[in-house]
């Protein structure tokens, strides 16, 4: 799984228009998907934090807090623009920040209230997709750019070798 300064690094004009389209309103803005302990889809808006050192999330106590503490998949949809119907899309792993200096830094940047219980989740990046439309037209004048973490795929395809083919 890819930290987001590494999926920067592999896709810079990629990972600037998730940005842009994740901060289009000044703080970050997006709708945060989870999956409950029945196994379904949990989704909720939350205020993602895009640095250059990582992608992190500020999470009240919750059932989505639980839901990653659990299970930390999750996927990130940026909220529509006003004007367009241009999106952008991750998917990864949330884990909990436990260096201290770091959760400061950015509880202090982002003003996180110290009375409220909150946990600092780190998101790596395993998908990455933005899809703009041209001319405002429909599917077939949309542009989709994609990226996949090649260490994920690698795994998955050693996996189907092993015990037969992936379905895709």
């Amino acid at each position: 799984m890819a930290s987001w300064s590494e999926f920067t690094a592999a896709n810079p004009g990629l990972a600037s228009a998730i940005r842009e389209l994740i901060h289009q309103y000044g703080s970050g803005l997006g709708y945060l998907a989870t999956i409950r302990a029945d196994g379904g889809p949990r989704v909720h808006p939350v205020a993602p934090v895009i640095m250059d050192d990582g992608l992190y999330c500020f999470v009240i106590d919750s059932p989505k807090r639980r839901d990653l503490d659990r299970d930390g998949r999750y996927a990130l949809h940026s909220y529509p623009p006003e004007d367009n119907d241009d999106e952008a899309y991750l998917s990864g792993r949330a884990r909990p920040v436990t260096d201290r200096r770091r959760v400061e830094r950015l509880a202090e940047a982002y003003r996180a209230e110290k009375r409220i219980d909150w946990r600092l989740y780190e998101f790596s990046v395993e998908v990455a997709m933005v899809a703009r439309r041209v001319n405002g037209g429909g599917p077939e004048a949309t542009t989709t750019e994609i990226w996949r973490d090649e260490r994920i795929a690698e795994a998955a395809d050693g996996a189907a070798m092993r015990h037969g083919p992936a379905i895709r």
